[in-house]
């Protein structure tokens, strides 16, 4: 295991040296939004330390990496107000960044997902992106307090 590479983009984000739209961080993990999402509010969830598949997470990292899973899709959903979620975990194959992430894409009857071509929904504009992952990141925090609203 690399606690780091520097080749990898989700490295880059987790060291700050490429920006994103942070949903939140704690010592093990770090959610921020999907620079090309499927919806708005599609939240990437990824272990701080490199790894770059599940099958190479350490036991002691995937309790706390799905329970903050668990707490995120719940967050995305409250948040966005949607009727499900889609989750995607690759392994390697469709694995664009090679480390372990998983996807949490808020669902809606009908939205049109289909299969595996799917539309890609654009943010307004950063303030739209930010404003989407404060809001999902405030209630990560209040799921993970144990406060609902």
């Amino acid at each position: 295991m690399d606690p780091v590479r520097e080749d990898c983009a989700f490295c880059q984000i987790v060291r700050g040296t490429v920006s994103a739209a942070t949903v939140f961080r704690d010592e093990r993990c770090m959610a921020f939004l999907d620079y090309r999402p499927l919806f708005r509010g599609h939240t990437l969830l990824v272990p701080v330390a490199h790894y770059e598949t599940l099958p190479e997470l350490p036991a002691d990292l995937l309790q706390p990496f799905f329970a903050n899973g668990q707490l995120l899709i719940k967050a995305v959903t409250d948040t966005l107000s949607a009727d499900g979620a889609f989750l995607a975990l690759n392994h390697i194959v469709s694995q664009s960044v090679p480390h372990v992430h998983l996807h949490v894409i808020p669902r809606r009857f009908k939205d049109g997902l289909k299969g595996f071509f799917w539309p890609r929904e654009k943010y307004e504009n950063n303030d739209a992106m930010e404003a989407t992952a404060r809001g999902i990141g405030e209630a990560w925090e209040r799921l993970r307090a144990g406060t609902a609203s």
